[in-house]
């Protein structure tokens, strides 16, 4: 796995809605470009890049390649819907740090018809996954349980300087 790390003067201004409350924090960003290969597992290798690169906040600026199977949690449903075949990755967006993340994928295939759903495991690279993900660096993402529905939800804190 090749790994390249970009560093640009890039300034995020999140508007972050947070239990009913509304705040805005500010971040500089760094960027990764990296390549998944055939077979494996796109979660997984992206939770063990968060990992070994120590991400506090993460997100997908653009994903491009291709699965042999896809393993989606549709809206309100309890459990995945594994697929075997061939898809185009058509967008990779979401949040993540080291421990937890909040992942969307959608997929086509190939007639074309679109599908999309939460990112679980077991979604296996069929030629590639051309990634760039960005990371802030002012700020640390955390999960925190929203009383609305009980579901852990983003909580975006100002990064304590060393």
């Amino acid at each position: 796995m090749k790994l390249q790390r970009i560093s640009i003067a890039f300034v995020l201004v999140l508007t972050v809605v947070t239990f009913g409350m509304t705040q805005e924090v500010s971040s500089k960003a760094t960027f990764i470009t990296i390549r998944f290969k055939p077979h494996q597992d796109l979660k997984k290798e992206l939770m063990e890049l968060a990992v070994k690169e120590k991400i506090k906040a993460g997100f997908i600026a653009t994903c491009v390649g291709s699965l042999e199977q896809v393993n989606l949690r549709y809206a309100n449903q309890s459990s995945g819907s594994l697929r075997q075949g061939h898809f185009e990755i058509v967008s990779l967006v979401g949040t993540f740090n080291e421990t937890a993340a909040h992942l969307h994928l959608s997929v086509s295939d190939s007639l074309g018809v679109t599908t999309g759903g939460h990112l679980l495991d077991e979604n296996r690279i069929y030629t590639t996954a051309e990634i760039v993900i960005g990371v802030l660096t002012d700020v640390d993402f955390d999960r925190e349980k929203d009383s609305t529905y009980g579901y852990l939800e983003l909580a975006v804190k100002k990064r304590k300087k060393k």
